[in-house]
């Protein structure tokens, strides 16, 4: 219900309310061009207003040509289909704690600004060199990686590689039923538009990474959070949601979580996967971060087998960010079918991009590439933990590797004005509201250990803790 105040203030108010619940149903698409409105006496008692309010806002709506009245008929959308706005379909946030402002942040801030809240690794710990050999031996070779489209299911050797890696971690498939992309990301939008309809419902975990949540939001579905704790989602409320929701699918990330960096148990893993066969929803695991496990963790496609488990993944997080390739692992009629839709919307994956990556992984390099790496992560997550338990930050859990740290600030802080003093300090912090549908991050903020070497990041922390305390 509206707040009512005083009858002098409360009309231009109310109205105002009225015009945006009706323009955040058009811009949503909710609403589509030639879409009949409430009735003025139905919308009045939908939004416990007079019908005085809604004809203001009607009348507001009709000179910004937003809808049209029809005489004897009613007041209907007007014009074309207003283009998808993300920041319309999802709750309306300020810009220091907007997920998709924070990575645009993240993206294009220079080198002066610290980003202790995003999510890749410092240019100096990428294999830059073997990219370079890379390139000159793609530049001599054969001119057909470098002008041709690759083939429909994408390069074959790359695709073999991919199976002999997965394989090392308990997970079996074929080459052919391995399907790349150009990203991971484009995998996840490849499989909305295969598995999903408007309305339909998506179970994530909550907390989740953030950008599931817009991707979500983009096709139009309902995402339902799952309560995700350090051995996996909480099966009980897994259960309760499955019953409730009916979800097309259950959306997470495998190996080391993100946000939290928890590892799935296998025993969690094996009643999660018996709930999703019990109610036949299909469950899709981001495999993303998997090159930083010290040891395998179980996975839901080493248990299932992709009878009802997709597995997309990439290499962008330890080879290449600019390297723009992906993969999709599904049952063989499943990726014949996806192989008809990645031709529809983007005619392949690169080519270039592929043999350049199936080069990099061949080359024993790599391995040894990543053994470093693991190494400077476990220093980088000790060194943290360190340094933020000076300040009274507790980790959630002690992940096993990876890049992120999820840790509680001290009670009555809340990450949202962490972030925002941040950003006045050219330092980018990741507040934990960002990731959860519930709302129940706010005492939490994600940490990438990999690039929290600086001082200034724990100076800046130590201000805004200090400018807003407990209580």
């Amino acid at each position: 219900m509206l707040d009512r105040q005083s009858p002098e203030s409360r009309g231009p108010t109310l109205a105002a309310s009225v015009v945006a619940a009706i323009q955040g149903r058009i811009d949503s698409r909710s609403l589509a061009p030639g879409a009949r409105l409430p009735s003025v006496r139905g919308f009045a008692e939908t939004m416990k207003v007079s019908k005085s309010t809604v004809v203001e806002a009607y009348d507001r709506l009709i000179a910004e040509g937003a809808i049209v009245a029809r005489r004897g008929s009613g007041f209907y959308v007007a014009g074309p289909t207003r283009p998808l706005s993300l920041a319309a379909l999802g709750p309306q946030l300020e810009r220091a704690i907007d997920p998709l402002w924070l990575m645009r942040q993240s993206l294009q801030s220079g080198p002066d600004v610290l980003k202790p809240g995003s999510g890749w690794l410092p240019d100096s710990w990428m294999p830059d060199l073997s990219i370079q050999r890379g390139l000159r031996t793609l530049a001599r070779g054969p001119s057909a990686a470098r002008i041709q489209y690759d083939a429909p299911l994408g390069f074959a050797p790359l695709r073999l590689h991919h199976a002999r890696r997965l394989a090392e971690r308990g997970v079996m498939a074929e080459p052919d039923h391995i399907l790349l992309t150009d990203s991971a990301s484009q995998s996840l939008d490849m499989l909305c538009r295969f598995l999903l309809e408007p309305g339909d419902t998506v179970l994530v975990d909550d907390p989740c990474y953030f950008n599931f949540l817009a991707l979500l939001r983009a096709h139009r579905v309902k995402a339902v959070g799952v309560p995700f704790t350090p051995e996996g989602p909480d099966v009980e409320a897994f259960a309760r949601i499955l019953a409730a929701h009916k979800p097309r699918f259950y959306l997470t990330i495998a190996g080391l979580h993100n946000p939290t960096g928890a590892t799935i148990s296998p025993v969690v893993a094996h009643r999660v996967l018996k709930l999703a066969e019990k109610h036949d929803t299909i469950i899709i695991e981001d495999d993303i971060f998997a090159d930083f496990e010290p040891e395998p963790a179980p996975r839901f496609a080493g248990f299932d087998g992709f009878d009802r488990v997709i597995q997309v993944g990439s290499l962008s997080k330890t080879v290449s960010a600019a390297i723009r390739c992906g993969y999709i692992v599904a049952r063989p009629e499943w990726i014949e079918q996806l192989v008809d839709l990645k031709l529809a919307i983007s005619q392949g994956n690169g080519h270039l991009s592929a043999a350049l990556l199936h080069r990099l992984l061949a080359d024993g390099g790599h391995r040894r590439h990543l053994v470093g790496l693991r190494a400077k992560l476990s220093g980088a997550m000790g060194q943290t933990i360190r340094r933020l338990g000076v300040l009274g930050l507790k980790p959630w859990v002690e992940p096993r590797g990876g890049l992120f740290l999820w840790a509680r600030l001290p009670d009555g802080l809340d990450a949202a004005d962490i972030a925002r003093h941040g950003l006045k300090n050219d330092v980018v912090f990741a507040p934990g509201n960002v990731f959860s549908l519930s709302q129940g991050g706010r005492a939490f903020l994600r940490f990438n250990v990999a690039l929290c070497a600086h001082p200034r990041i724990f100076e800046v922390l130590e201000e805004a803790m200090a400018a807003r305390p407990p209580g």
